[in-house]
């Protein structure tokens, strides 16, 4: 799967926002990256776009919600350095009383469920390396709540304690467990994603915020924790945009 001394770096939902950018990064820092999202063209159109930047990338179409997917996924790989969980997202911003339990549902399966299904089926690949890293990308809603994120909040609050789990559980053995939670990320998608495609609603999210995150910002972060040295873990880095104090107290131009 790679040449000699190259080391493999998987990357969830990396066909758009943070985990492309996450991808080209990690390539830009010698490793190997394998693509992996829903949407076939995206994730091809980037690893051509890496490879041709003389970086190494790799795309394979994956729903990480389908476990026997994820399973089959698992078996081309002997040994992974790095396992980035970037694949998740929010739909709806409804109160509790009203909110749609079907989008409560898909964003436990994505956030939770397929961040486990991963990590589960490449822990042993990313032990095997001797020198392992799973990133997972929480966010700041997984570390207080806001009215009308119930059930992202939820999602989120479960990636967060899986990553406190599993770094108890595996303490001793050559795999670092790192989260990192960004707060405002402005993407090409996530905000419109939330809102079903109203492109007005998703800009009320920013407005008035001069300079949000951005993708590679996140990118940067998560690239960073990544080649720190191998004794170095950083359990968790929350990245927020200076006008953001917190995910209630953001300064907006008039």
């Amino acid at each position: 799967m790679t040449a000699a001394g190259t080391p493999i770096a998987v990357v969830t939902g990396a066909s758009s926002g943070i985990g492309a950018a996450t991808a080209r990064g990690l390539a830009a820092a010698g490793y190997r990256v394998v693509l992996t999202a829903r949407r076939k063209d995206r994730i091809e159109a980037l690893a051509a776009e890496i490879n041709e930047a003389g970086h190494q990338a790799t795309a394979y179409p994956l729903d990480v919600t389908d476990r026997a997917a994820v399973d089959e996924f698992a078996t081309a790989f002997r040994t992974i350095g790095v396992l980035v969980n970037n694949a998740g997202g929010a739909l709806g911003a409804d109160p509790v009383a009203t909110g749609d339990p079907e989008d409560w549902r898909q964003m436990y399966e994505t956030n939770v469920i397929g961040t486990l299904n991963v990590t589960q089926a490449l822990l042993p690949a990313l032990e095997a390396s001797g020198d392992g890293t799973v990133v997972i990308l929480s966010s700041t809603a997984g570390h207080s709540t806001y009215e009308g994120g119930g059930g992202y909040v939820a999602a989120k609050n479960g990636a967060r304690v899986l990553a406190e789990t599993l770094r108890l559980e595996i303490v001793g053995r050559p795999v670092r467990v790192v989260e990192i939670a960004p707060g405002m990320v402005k993407t090409e998608e996530f905000a419109t994603t939330r809102f079903r495609g109203d492109a007005e609603k998703a800009a009320k999210v920013y407005a008035g915020v001069a300079e949000p995150l951005t993708a590679d910002d996140v990118a940067d972060t998560v690239t960073w924790a990544v080649t720190r040295p191998s004794h170095v873990n950083i359990d968790l880095l929350v990245v927020r945009p200076r006008a953001q104090a917190s995910n209630t107290k953001i300064h907006r131009e008039p």
